[in-house]
């Protein structure tokens, strides 16, 4: 008796994986691009909040400020750079680029706000300063793949999308961090852009990022959350997206690069500060994310249990059959995103998402403290 239930709920978790990867993580690697447009006519406010980042804009702001979006000959956005109370030479910089580049715009905060944490001040400062209704975001330490970031970006505001997901991935480097680091930003994106596609919006992530300004203001900005230090991205598209405003874009010439973390420590913090966001999205998503952790989770109990009992070659073939799939849908989907270096480690990470799991419950369950974003 106690073989067939312990039997039943492992064929329970192993039917509830399945579920999420066959109904919603197929998504990403079958979606196909849409129609190639190359309209140009809507101009663009391209939207960067920057503390002591000299370096990081010296190297990656001309790659921005090149883009390739004219209409009737003229650069048709502009680049809003937010110099967030910088000590460094941020302001001179920018001063020195806005000599070449007659789009590039600057906003010079010099002072805090006590009541809003961490990035929002300063992005919802840039947000009202913008000069256009559609705003692209992502952050100083971010390269474009490509002169047609900004082009590919945009496409669906002009079908009436009012909020785009995109692609922001990690340079890849030496070392074990940096294929966790990477592989966790897959994960992650794989579980956003597939629920988008499927109509299920729940999160962005501000490096890659575009919406309509009106839709900011609708929403009072992040009035719902200014106390929470992060939430910029994620938490405001997980209060206005829908499965008919909200569009992804996986085009490899979309794709905005930044440098992984170096240190075990400065991971730690980052997701840290990324996780304390969750416990605040809306129920049904909350529900959907829970239990594909969970279900992953208690999976391996249950296989293990099941080893012990007399039905133990049955759960071997379902467990054999859950990591066919799974590992052909991240192949997959790898391929998609141009992570394929990855690949040979999907059936080991599937196994450490377990500790990852546990690790990073604190963050989920508790509040934290953290008070900074740079």
């Amino acid at each position: 008796m106690y073989d067939n239930i312990i039997l039943a709920v492992f064929g329970f978790l192993a039917i509830v994986q399945l579920f999420y990867y066959l109904y919603f993580f197929v998504r990403l690697p079958v979606s196909k691009a849409p129609d190639s447009r190359f309209d140009t006519s809507l101009p663009i406010s391209i939207i960067i909040c920057a503390h002591n980042e000299e370096a990081n804009l010296q190297k990656n702001l001309p790659s921005i400020l090149n883009q390739t979006y004219e209409y009737q000959g003229k650069k048709n956005f502009e680049v809003l750079v937010v110099n967030d109370n910088s000590q460094d030479n941020t302001a001179f910089l920018l001063m020195d680029l806005k000599k070449e580049y007659p789009h590039l715009n600057i906003l010079n905060l010099e002072q805090e706000s006590r009541n809003v944490k961490g990035k929002k001040f300063p992005l919802s400062m840039s947000i009202k300063q913008a000069r256009h209704e559609h705003l692209l975001l992502t952050d100083a330490d971010c390269q474009p793949t490509s002169e047609l970031w900004l082009l590919r970006m945009v496409q669906p505001f002009y079908v009436g999308k009012k909020i785009v997901l995109g692609f922001s991935p990690y340079y890849i480097t030496k070392g074990w961090l940096n294929r966790q680091i990477r592989y966790e930003t897959f994960y992650s994106a794989m579980q956003y852009l597939s629920f988008a596609i499927a109509g299920v919006p729940y999160m962005g992530v501000g490096r890659n990022l575009a919406y309509v300004r009106s839709l900011f203001l609708q929403n009072k900005g992040f009035s719902s959350h200014y106390h929470l230090l992060s939430g910029d991205d994620d938490l405001f598209i997980n209060a206005v997206a829908t499965n008919k405003n909200t569009a992804v874009v996986i085009s490899e010439e979309a794709y905005t690069f930044s440098k992984a973390k170096s240190n075990k420590e400065a991971w730690r913090f980052q997701k840290k500060r990324h996780f304390s966001t969750g416990r605040y999205y809306k129920t049904n998503h909350k529900f959907l994310l829970a239990l594909k952790a969970f279900s992953h989770f208690f999976f391996f109990i249950a296989f293990i249990a099941c080893l012990f009992t007399s039905w133990r070659y049955i759960a071997l073939l379902i467990f054999a059959i859950r990591w066919l799939v799974i590992f052909l849908i991240q192949f997959f989907g790898m391929k998609k995103l141009r992570q394929q270096d990855l690949t040979r480690y999907i059936l080991f990470f599937d196994v450490w998402l377990l500790w990852y799991y546990i690790k990073n419950s604190k963050n989920i369950f508790f509040k934290n403290n953290i008070s900074r974003w740079r």
